[in-house]
């Protein structure tokens, strides 16, 4: 456990917010999302519940002064997965989204690219070990 700074619980917080909003809205709205951007339902409707459990491990480490480093350390390499695994998607072919598609994929992807920047910055600013 590592004493978590303000930085780092703030980019974990923002991050929480984001994917909740996400979550909400691909797992209850997958079959409006997938006629607004032409994307598969299935898809968005899995994003969306893969990103309830996600938003509630994230909000949880934003609540906490005191955080397992290694957990840390896994949210902000899947965020950098994740927008890394965003672009190939689009470029693999294995999707045809429209352009608004394209542009919401592509933003997400900015997006949650900024938050394992921010994660890594705020976990290199957080404090030392805490003891039992």
């Amino acid at each position: 456990m590592i004493d978590a700074s303000t930085f780092l619980r703030r980019a974990l917080l923002a991050d929480a917010i984001f994917s909740g909003v996400a979550a909400l809205g691909f797992t209850f709205g997958a079959g409006a999302f997938a006629t607004l951007f032409n994307l598969p339902e299935a898809l968005l409707r899995e994003t969306g519940l893969f990103l309830i459990a996600y938003t509630a491990l994230v909000g949880w480490l934003a609540a906490r002064s005191a955080v397992p480093k290694p957990l840390v350390l896994l949210v902000v390499v899947g965020n950098a997965a994740w927008t890394a695994g965003s672009i190939a998607l689009l470029l693999s072919g294995a999707v045809s989204p429209n352009i608004g598609g394209e542009l919401m994929v592509v933003a997400q992807a900015i997006a949650t690219g900024v938050f394992a920047e921010l994660q890594y910055v705020g976990l290199r600013k957080s404090g030392g070990v805490v003891t039992a």
